[in-house]
């Protein structure tokens, strides 16, 4: 399965499933208009090692709620993901058992060699 979790409104993520193109057979999942399942989270934290890595500091969410003065454990980041999709690193590209978390060139590039393979 190819898959792409993403915001459609983001310009990082635009310009990075732009620069992916062609995109033949990948599934594009606006996580704000189609928020994810539990399920979904969970494949992606599999693949990833764990929540904590599928976790955007970035957020202006995380600083607001006072996050960055927490010690979150697993089970809060997910349900943190969860309530909000501004939690999610993004992009996060599926390939089949490949998962690319995140927005750095190193990323992405590594996510288009997978995909075009």
């Amino acid at each position: 399965m190819k898959k792409i979790y993403h915001l459609s409104n983001c310009t990082t993520c635009q310009r990075i499933i732009k620069d992916l193109e062609p995109l033949d057979g990948v599934i594009l999942q606006d996580i704000k208009t189609e928020p994810m399942t539990s399920k979904q989270l969970e494949e992606m934290a599999s693949l990833s090692g764990g929540y904590e890595p599928l976790f955007s500091r970035r957020a202006m969410l995380y600083r607001q709620m006072g996050l960055q003065d927490k010690e979150l454990s697993e089970n809060e980041y997910k349900k943190l993901i969860l309530e909000h999709y501004t939690f999610l690193k993004r992009p996060v590209i599926l390939v089949d058992n490949q998962i690319f978390v995140g927005n750095s060139k190193k990323v992405a590039e590594a996510a288009k060699k997978a995909l075009h393979s």
